[in-house]
């Protein structure tokens, strides 16, 4: 999967998630930001979405139908120009865009994306149901910005 695609490319979705997240936590120590789905009537299981080794954010409070995107090369660089990390860490980190279908939009730099399941609605489940993840390739083409996304599983 591409975590940027060529300046003229529309962004690739990454994830779809049908269910309402809310901005739950930003941990500065471990650069750690949690977004979460709790259970409600309708869904019997909370949805968390970590994002780590955070380097910059743009977000709102919630998003309503979750989306993952790809960026372009120019937001790529643009973002890292703003967040001002240093350029030899670019193949290490990710730029994921994020938009709700109500329009809201924003964007996370950093080095993963892990969705896990849970049954309790709280706390730490003991078991970690990882139901898909991202992290940016080892293997780079001059020009793209790629990920590997794995484990994926239905929401």
């Amino acid at each position: 999967m591409l975590t940027s695609g060529s300046r003229s490319t529309p962004s690739t979705l990454l994830h779809r998630f049908d269910r309402n997240f809310r901005v739950w936590q930003y941990g500065v120590g471990h650069s750690h930001l949690l977004l979460r789905s709790r259970k409600d009537g309708v869904e019997d299981t909370r949805l968390d979405l970590h994002f780590e080794a955070v380097e910059s954010m743009r977000l709102v409070t919630s998003y309503e139908g979750l989306e993952l995107h790809t960026v372009t090369d120019s937001e790529f660089s643009r973002v890292y120009e703003e967040s001002g990390v240093p350029q030899r860490w670019r193949d290490t980190r990710l730029v994921v865009r994020l938009r709700s279908r109500g329009g809201a939009t924003g964007h996370v730099q950093c080095a993963r994306v892990i969705a896990d399941r849970h049954q309790d609605d709280e706390g730490v489940s003991a078991i970690r149901d990882v139901v898909w993840s991202l992290r940016p390739s080892g293997l780079r083409v001059p020009g793209t910005h790629s990920g590997d996304a794995q484990d994926r599983l239905p929401d």
